[in-house]
This record gives structure tokens, sequence and C-alpha cells, in this order.
């Protein structure tokens, strides 16, 4: 029970929800333990990660709710309530003050009247998408699968749709694998700009909507004065939070589940994955096929997830990139990133033993606008040719080659958003014994491939052919003592990312 708000509920409703909490606590542990896998590290590095993960290399994410409608971007349900942020100054221009029009009252607008789900998902699929995920809660709070845990879900308002159990049936349909995300373990703090008030101006302490306690189911309570990190320190958020992302796991079975911070809140994540993963043994008759993603580390307990970032060498755990075309929610106007840098960011991963998630940014009405369109028309041109060399794919000896003293790739932790692919930038994958070489931009002169030179230590097996993905045109090549020479292939400036077979003699 939080504090707070005992006065403000009768004895017999108190009672009901300490009850349910003690409740939820119990099964809780009783899933944990009743299988396989035990809340703890040396019972989850038992893990073993499912073939579909391993293969699929490629997914895209619908990273979209309530707050899109304001079409300002990311993060607006925390924005609007800073008091000189841009968010709140759009906030009281277009709808007003927050202490009398609130999150909760943008939450009812949102009625993703355009979403076609099943038409997004075909688009999805042809652009060469193995996996989709879906948004179950963002730091809002709000649900967007058929939830008995509070009136704060897309079934109850807005949309008024199962929106997690409509995009798993549109995903099941296209053969894809269906995950979903939750961010839910980050509100409780950051949700409490919402308790505060103006410290200036004419509404100068007047509390905004949030510390109304008949909003606490939506806005959460206001934290203790050391309840400051990522992750909330309160016992009994970390129970609600267990119990929330429990009731999604018991309803969809999905076979990605994603966590927008660090393993959750220790033991009580650890019983958490535990309980996914026994839950999906159960569901498949006895195999595993549930990939949990967190961003730390994984030790093999997980697969590791790099929020706009990328490793830079081969991991020896299979890994994922999220990150989205543009903003996280929609924004007026926003800048999105072009095909040709999405697919040199998934050879670029790949490469490295990891997947590319991305977010397509929808409108607030469900649709997309028509450069996304034509971006994931791009994107699927490229998978159809080159896929080959992606799906069903491992790391080589190295993931590649790169010109001397060329710039890292990751800026600050991040995949640094302005740097620039070189045709000198070389990635390998390789699939049985047939090695792919991906040239990452549009050579003007021969391709040297140090890699795959005679005396070179990796290539350990001389070379038979090497054909252009996608082409029947005989490619000119020969194996130098220092390198492989490759002439430049006819219409390689249409191609920007080229990509290369290669067969070894037996």
């Amino acid at each position: 029970m939080k504090s707070g708000t005992f006065t403000k509920i009768g004895l017999s409703s108190l009672l009901a929800l300490v009850l349910t909490l003690s409740v939820y606590a119990q099964q809780g542990n009783e899933k944990a333990t009743d299988g396989k896998f035990k809340p703890t590290d040396a019972s989850l590095k038992q893990y073993q990660y499912p073939q579909w993960f391993l293969d699929a290399k490629f997914g895209i994410w619908a990273h979209w709710g309530p707050q899109a409608v304001p079409r300002q971007g990311d993060w607006y349900a925390r924005q609007m309530y800073e008091e000189g942020s841009a968010d709140y100054k759009y906030h009281v221009a277009n709808y007003g003050h927050p202490s009398k029009f609130g999150y909760k009252d943008i939450i009812p607008l949102w009625k993703a009247q355009k979403w076609n789900p099943e038409q997004l998902m075909a688009l999805y699929k042809k652009a060469g998408a193995k996996y989709f995920v879906s948004m179950g809660t963002h730091h809002d709070n709000f649900f967007l699968w058929n939830s008995k845990i509070h009136k704060w879900n897309a079934v109850n308002m807005g949309p008024q749709k199962d929106v997690v159990g409509i995009w798993q049936k549109a995903a099941q349909k296209e053969g894809l694998r269906f995950g979903v995300s939750e961010h839910l373990g980050a509100s409780y703090t950051w949700y409490q700009p919402s308790h505060g008030a103006d410290k200036t101006g004419p509404m100068t302490g007047v509390a905004y909507d949030g510390t109304d306690p008949k909003y606490a189911d939506l806005y959460h309570n206001k934290t203790a004065a050391d309840d400051k990190g990522w992750l909330t320190n309160n016992p009994e958020n970390q129970k609600e939070w267990l119990s929330c992302i429990e009731e999604l796991i018991d309803n969809y079975h999905p076979d990605l589940l994603y966590s927008d911070s660090g393993l959750p809140f220790g033991d009580v994540g650890r019983e958490m994955i535990a309980h996914y993963y026994n839950a999906d043994i159960k569901k498949n008759n006895g195999k595993l096929e549930a990939v949990y993603n967190c961003k730390q580390p994984s030790f093999g307990m997980w697969a590791q997830d790099v929020e706009r970032g990328v490793l830079d060498s081969i991991s020896p755990y299979p890994w994922q990139t999220d990150t989205s075309i543009g903003d996280w929610f929609y924004r007026t106007g926003q800048k999105y990133k072009s095909s040709l840098e999405i697919i040199q960011m998934l050879v670029d991963i790949v490469s490295k033993n990891g997947n590319l998630l991305i977010n397509i940014v929808q409108t607030p009405e469900g649709d997309l606008e028509p450069d996304m369109l034509k971006t994931l028309e791009d994107i699927g041109d490229w998978t159809k040719v080159n896929g080959e060399g992606i799906y069903g794919t491992r790391p080589w000896k190295v993931f590649g080659e790169r010109p001397a003293k060329a710039e890292s790739v990751v800026k600050r932790n991040r995949f640094d958003e302005n740097f620039k692919f070189s045709a000198k930038e070389i990635r390998f994958t390789t699939k049985g014994n047939t090695l792919y070489a991906f040239c990452l931009g549009i050579p003007t002169e021969d391709i040297r491939i140090l890699s795959l030179g005679k005396n070179s230590k990796l290539a350990t097996k001389a070379i038979a052919s090497v054909k252009l993905l996608g082409s029947k045109a005989k490619v000119e090549w020969k194996q130098e003592s220092d390198a492989l020479v490759i002439s430049i292939p006819a219409n390689t400036s249409a191609v920007p990312v080229s990509g290369f077979k290669i067969e070894f003699k037996k």
C-alpha cells in the first residue's frame, strides 16, 4: 500500500487492496519457483538463446501511445509539468494549465482512428522484419493491454481497443515473432513533476492535477525524498510493478519482453524473469522460446539491449540495439533516418552478433507519413536482395575492417548520429562455408579486403568464388598476398551497401 492514501480510502477498500497485493506477491513467489528457473543468477545462467532470435536480426517496434497526441515528441507526460520547458509552454498555450487540464485529459484524445495493424504488419514483413514489438506501457503508466489492475488502459479509454492483443494477432498472421516493451519501472520517479506547482507567474503555488489523490492510480504517489533514481527504491512500488508485468506476461505470453532499464529491482526483477521463462516453457511444451531484454550486460541470462547505441566488438552473447527512425513519439516536422543509415546500422550490428530493433514512428492517428512508407520500401528492396547475408548468419572471426585512424561509430555510448560510413568500412557475416562481406559505402576504386589476403592469418582457406548479391554479372577479383581485391561491379553506385558472397575451397 502506498503512503499518503490511507485517509482517502475506506477501511474495506484498504483491506481489499492489501489482500490483493498479498495475493500477487504470493503468486509471484509460487510462479517464480515453479519450474526450471529460479530467481537467482546461477539459475538464470541456464538460459539458452532461442533459434528464432539468433536468426531474426531485424525487428520493428511500435513505440506508440497517447503521448503522440500533442505531436511534440518524447516525454510529454513528464515535461508538460516542468515549468518553463517547451512542452509546458505548449501545453498551457494549447490545452490550459496542468492544474486544470493534465495528462489524464490528454489520454482520451488518443483515438487511433487511422490505425490499420494488419496493413502495417504486412508492410513491416515486406521491409524484412522478422519480429515486431508493441509498447505495453510507457513511463506514463498507461497500459496498452486489457488490464484489470487499473482503469488507465487502452481498452477502457482512448481507442477502447486491446492494442497489444490486436498487434499480436496481426504479427502472428504474418508469421512474425511478437514482443512487448515495458517502461513502467521508471514511471514512479519519472512522474514526480506532476506532483508539483508553478514557482512563478500568476499560477504560483497552484498544484498540478498529479497531487490529487484520486488520480494516484495514474500519477502514482509522491515519492520519498531519497527516491530519485531511474528506478524507484520503494518496495511497495516494486511489488506493484511485478504484478503489472506478470499480468502482461500471463495474458499475452510474448516471445520477447523488453524493460527500459537495467535489470529492474534486483531480486524482484529476477523473480519476473524466472516467471517469464518458466511460463514460456510451459506454453511451448518444454521448449524455451522467450527472450528478455534489459540494458545491462547479460552474462548469458538475457539479451542485452543498447539504446540508440552499438557495441564496438563481437559479443559472445546475442544482443540488441533499440533505436528509432526519429523521435520516440511523433513530433511535427521531425527528421527521420534514411534507409541507407538504417541498412548500414543493421549490417554493422549483425556483424557483431546483434539484432536491430527500430521504432517506426506512427502519427497519433496510427498511420505512417509518406516518407516513412518510402523508407520501408527501400529497406525491403535491399533485404530482398541481401537478406541471405543477414538472416540466419553468425559473426565471423572479426566483425569487419575499418580505415586506419577511423573515428568510432560510438559517441558517448550512443551510435554517432553524424557518423558517415565509407566504402572502406567492411563488415562480415558467415553461414556454413560461406562468408559475406558488405561494403558500407559506394566504392570509387577497387575494394581491398585485407582479412582475406593469402598471407592473412584469418584466411585459412583459398577463395573459390566471389559473387555480388542480387547480380548475375561476373565479379572480377583476385586474391593477392595482402588482400582480396574486388573490381568495382557495374551499377554499384545504385546500391550504396553492396554484399559479396565469398565461397572457400573445400
